[in-house]
């Protein structure tokens, strides 16, 4: 069919293509979320076993700047905000400032910043699952206008004349439902999986705060991150893996 054979039938399959764009787009992302959530799976679990196998904080330090996924960001950024810089004593007066909250408000920021990440393309999951049925709608309606305007340029209003038309218009109706049921599924999916992920963070982040209590919310500098990050760098690091 000529898509410039008229201008409603130009409407038509504007709406069907964009329909098949955004099915592409559902399953594009689909996989996409699906490789960056079971690789972050991995990497925590690899992570987590590391790190609780550690002999103290201190030494867990490393794993952090070693290690990618969320629980070793979430745990840099920890250690960056405990860390006593180079040459100071952990008893010293200029490490007497609050690290309890700055510990705290560190984790936090973090852990907001991976869930940033994580919801990345949810939202256009969400869009395409509660337009489509509508778009879809709308070019069934725009169809039946045009099966209307042809049948009144036949001057007939037989049953084969307004039969095919109108049921040519509602495929574009069963399109946009088709392409809107994954997307949401997909959507649900993932969004309870960032929730789970979330949760794990959280209750990681509360377990190194209960470790940095009993330091004293104070870590001395381990050697790797004397000769790699310390302070502001480790901060830094925090911020470009995030």
């Amino acid at each position: 069919m000529n898509l410039l054979a008229s201008p409603f039938e130009s409407i038509e399959h504007a709406v069907i293509w964009l329909l098949v764009i955004f099915s592409v787009a559902t399953w594009g992302l689909a996989l996409l979320k699906g490789v960056q959530f079971s690789r972050l799976k991995s990497q925590d679990r690899k992570f987590h076993k590391q790190f609780w196998a550690a002999s103290s904080l201190d030494s867990a330090a490393q794993l952090a700047q070693e290690q990618p996924g969320a629980a070793a960001r979430v745990a840099l950024a920890g250690y960056a905000a405990i860390q006593v810089p180079d040459g100071a004593q952990a008893n010293d007066l200029s490490q007497s400032i609050n690290h309890q909250d700055r510990l705290e408000r560190a984790l936090r920021q973090q852990i907001v910043r991976e869930r940033r990440s994580l919801e990345t393309g949810l939202a256009i999951l969400a869009s395409i699952g509660s337009t489509s049925p509508f778009i879809g709608l709308f070019g069934t309606v725009w169809g039946i206008m045009s099966a209307l305007k042809g049948i009144s340029a036949a001057g007939s209003a037989s049953l084969e004349t307004v039969a095919g038309p109108i049921g040519a218009a509602l495929v574009a109706t069963g399109v946009g439902i088709a392409v809107a049921v994954p997307a949401v599924l997909v959507y649900n999916y993932f969004l309870r999986r960032l929730k789970l992920t979330a949760a794990d963070l959280d209750d990681f982040a509360h377990d190194f705060y209960s470790l940095a209590q009993k330091s004293a919310f104070r870590v001395l500098l381990h050697p790797v991150l004397k000769s790699g990050a310390t302070g502001g760098q480790a901060g830094q690091k925090v911020k470009e893996a995030s």
